[in-house]
């Protein structure tokens, strides 16, 4: 090992010293390791999430030589501050994935391996994605449908919940309430008397369906004001892709946080397939020559052009023609499906490459 170092050294030796680091993330400390252009190992360093350790990486690095290229896990979630401080500064960030469980089997696992991992990955050439921006408008899109979504989780819960006391409610509770539709039930409930201390079964079963049916109209405004907000921003930020017939906000809201602020990032239609998990993969082995679904890639992407082409049967002839053409053939309703959606991704990926990256002026509004 000492010879073999010795040698790579002498080969370096003259030579301007090109840096590889890669960086393995956790939400309070990141630890980097910095390789040559020929893969030696220069040295591990652990920093704060902070700016002030994005600043000691950075400067750790490139005492060492010329950073070339910075790999990092998690650009989308513990990896995504430093990505955005090290491009700010004009730095190639590569998005790297976590080291499969092979090779975990094989060199074990922590910090400082991972990191190791994921700059041999960028110095190799496997990792070669580069991450979302995450500061445009699209990130904007995104994190409003992060909140909605929880709110409409959250308020499907507090449905379930009114379900379940009517049910186990004393008789005439159970009587008064049961015949009403879900909504009618609610404002019945949220407007039933709050008892100071219920002292019995019917009074405690009134005071939960009232704090119940409360937390689900309040839910239900915010659903509607996140809605406001992300019709006006998703209009703004993609507006053909919104013109086109069946694609409503959500499904244009899934499409652009898949895609990202920049979505030049994606080569091609065919790397946003993949992205998305409608690309068929090859599965062919001797005489037998087949593709197979994809389970990988953006699964709330893949459900949005689901639904999309499920539309698009119900209303669209070329569609239904298509359909009845590939049924012919022998194909199942599933297999069309995927088909259809490989179209579909083939279609708006344009749509989805000309957004903005400026971030649109609005004004968001407590509700």
């Amino acid at each position: 090992m000492r010879q073999e170092t010795e040698s790579r050294k002498e080969r370096i030796k003259g030579a301007e010293v090109r840096v590889t680091l890669g960086v393995d993330t956790h939400a309070d400390v990141h630890v980097g390791v910095a390789l040559d252009q020929l893969g030696g190992f220069l040295g591990s360093h652990a920093i704060p999430t902070t700016p002030a350790g994005y600043a000691e990486l950075l400067a750790w690095a490139t005492h060492f030589g010329t950073l070339e290229r910075v790999g990092v896990e998690g650009t989308s979630s513990y990896g995504a501050g430093l990505a955005r401080w090290l491009r700010a500064r004009g730095l190639t960030v590569l998005e790297v994935e976590r080291p499969g469980r092979q090779m975990r089997r094989r060199r074990g696992k922590s910090d400082p391996v991972d990191a190791e991992a994921a700059a041999r990955a960028v110095l190799a050439g496997v990792a070669t994605g580069r991450p979302k921006t995450g500061d445009g408008p699209v990130e904007m899109v995104r994190t409003l449908q992060v909140a909605r979504r929880s709110a409409m989780r959250a308020r499907t819960q507090a449905a379930n919940q009114v379900h379940a006391l009517v049910v186990t409610a004393p008789a005439a509770l159970r009587e008064q309430l049961r015949p009403l539709s879900l909504a009618r039930r609610v404002a019945t409930a949220a407007a039933f008397r709050g008892a100071g201390h219920p002292v019995t079964p019917t009074a405690a079963a009134k005071l939960a369906l009232r704090s119940v049916a409360r937390r689900y109209r309040q839910l239900s405004a915010e659903i509607e004001a996140l809605d406001a907000h992300l019709a006006r921003l998703v209009g703004q930020v993609a507006p053909q892709l919104v013109a086109v017939k069946g694609v409503g906000t959500d499904t244009a809201a899934t499409l652009l946080a898949a895609a990202g602020d920049n979505p030049e990032r994606l080569r091609s239609e065919a790397a946003f397939a993949h992205l998305c998990g409608v690309a068929p993969i090859p599965a062919s082995s001797g005489k037998t020559v087949r593709h197979r679904l994809d389970r990988g890639g953006n699964r709330d992407a893949n459900r949005a052009l689901h639904l999309l082409a499920v539309r698009r049967l119900a209303w669209d002839p070329r569609t239904r023609a298509y359909a009845t053409r590939r049924t012919a053939e022998g194909k199942t309703k599933p297999e069309i499906l995927r088909c259809l959606k490989r179209y579909l991704a083939r279609e708006l990926f344009p749509l989805l490459a000309s957004t903005p990256t400026t971030v649109p002026t609005m004004t968001l509004t407590a509700a």
